[in-house]
């Protein structure tokens, strides 16, 4: 995973799986949503996201935040979050690989 890119901002679009990050020189670049899933442990919200022009069979870095879901639970108009936390980092972690391993999908 990599960091987090500064001044991120999201755009609703079908259905809030697509998000929009803008870098601290103000370059936008398209994300899908991968999946959200809430912990108990932070009691927070997260989000991973995979750059929306990815070919199927490309490797890509994965930007994972912390969000405040809408009131349907999306990811919505709000704001994300950096994670910051080394031991919140190493569960985010643990969740996306269990999703590959279930999954059978590269990213």
């Amino acid at each position: 995973m990599s960091e987090h890119k500064d001044n991120q901002q999201n755009s609703k679009d079908m259905n809030d799986r697509y998000v929009t990050l803008v870098d601290d020189q103000g370059n936008e670049e398209l994300y899908q949503v991968l999946f959200t899933f809430d912990s108990e442990d932070y009691g927070k919200s997260y989000v991973l996201l995979y750059p929306a022009s990815a070919k199927e069979d490309e490797e890509v870095e994965i930007q994972a935040f912390s969000f405040k879901p809408d009131e349907n639970g999306d990811v919505a108009e709000g704001d994300l979050y950096p994670i910051e936390d080394d031991d919140e980092w190493n569960m985010v972690e643990e969740v996306l690989n269990t999703f590959i391993n279930d999954d059978g999908t590269d990213y």
